[in-house]
């Protein structure tokens, strides 16, 4: 199905994801990320991981977890991106962020981060968003820099070595903790 880009966010349909949504949010992200149709997109991984990027278990992991949400974004009724929502203490995570690549560039993906931000607020009353990022995926920090994220330069090691997280094309991976006040 062909989808116009989106341009006005009451266009929208944001919800928490179901155990029926799973298959679709694993093709979705998948396809965001890894393999031939993410070069559809900016947001490829292809060319420093191969192999999956979550799988039916781990998007469970998420829908199931305590104070965990994995917000479904649909237009027109058809998946076009997710991301997951994580009350930590005074923060909440952000992750699973994916948008559907040929609707990449069109400003879906500062909608939905804004609707993140907004929500993680209102209900969990939290003042910051963190986020962890590849730290080698400069063009994707930089995106988050200019919706306010800022980089901690604190590093965790990427899980060489875990197929479940991909096969990794360079031994220089590591995820960079990117932090956003919400007050």
């Amino acid at each position: 199905m062909d989808i116009a880009p989106a341009q006005d966010p009451g266009q929208l349909t944001f919800r928490d994801g179901v155990d029926a949504d799973v298959p679709a949010l694993v093709e979705l992200i998948e396809s965001a990320y890894r393999g031939d149709s993410s070069r559809a997109g900016w947001t490829t991984e292809a060319d420093i991981l191969q192999g999956q990027r979550t799988d039916p278990d781990g998007v469970r992991r998420v829908l199931e977890a305590p104070g965990s949400r994995l917000l479904v974004v649909e237009r027109e009724g058809a998946l076009v991106a997710c991301c997951q929502l994580e009350h930590r203490g005074e923060a909440a995570y952000f992750g699973m962020f994916a948008v559907r690549p040929g609707l990449q560039g069109a400003g879906l993906g500062k909608m939905i981060i804004a609707e993140a931000e907004r929500t993680v607020r209102e209900s969990w009353g939290v003042g910051e968003m963190h986020m962890t990022v590849i730290s080698v995926r400069a063009e994707l920090i930089a995106w988050y820099e200019r919706r306010g994220y800022r980089r901690t330069g604190k590093l965790s090691p990427f899980p060489y070595g875990d197929e479940r997280f991909g096969v990794p094309q360079r031994d220089d991976l590591a995820f960079e903790l990117l932090v956003k006040d919400l007050v």
